[in-house]
């Protein structure tokens, strides 16, 4: 059996499952189904796989383990990746669908004063519409707020912990 493996699995979907009561209860408007299915949220789904994993490694082989030493490293990496590279780019996101629906209002507005050269210089003036765009937009939120990570760290190591005594 391969029990960090089954270990990170299972807080990785432990805490995909646990986002949608927890946004739920902390009356957010945006507790809907699919944020099982989703990035972001509470509680880091990527903070609890490391966590658990390097939890299990320790666990399985002691904590001067070569393998804790890569697993932690992995872990630090992917924690703050999660934090600071992808939780930019979310926010870059939310300002770039601002913009992108500003201008597709705007199209909406003035198409009919548009000319065939603006549109021959620039095809992208008319290229999309408002339906065009919803099918197209990716989700907003891709990264974690501190507090994500941190709680998806103890829930990672808290499923590690568990799952050893129950298998064994």
């Amino acid at each position: 059996m391969n029990f960090p493996l089954i270990a990170s699995l299972s807080s990785i979907l432990f805490a995909q499952l646990i986002k949608y009561p927890i946004a739920y209860l902390t009356n957010r408007k945006s507790a809907k189904l699919n944020l099982i299915t989703s990035t972001g949220g509470m509680p880091s789904s990527h903070s609890a796989a490391v966590s658990s994993l390097t939890t299990a490694l320790i666990l399985e082989y002691g904590f001067n383990s070569p393998y804790v030493a890569i697993s932690t490293v992995f872990a630090v990496i992917i924690m703050f990746d999660s934090m600071g590279v992808r939780r930019q780019s979310g926010e870059q996101g939310i300002v770039l669908d601002i913009l992108a629906r500003k201008h597709l209002a705007e199209i909406d507005y003035i198409s009919d004063d548009i000319s065939y050269d603006e549109v021959e210089d620039n095809p992208l003036i008319l290229s999309y519409d408002i339906d065009d765009y919803e099918r197209m937009i990716i989700n907003r939120y891709l990264g974690h707020k501190p507090s994500e990570v941190i709680v998806g760290t103890l829930t990672g190591g808290f499923v590690a912990i568990f799952l050893r005594l129950v298998l064994l």
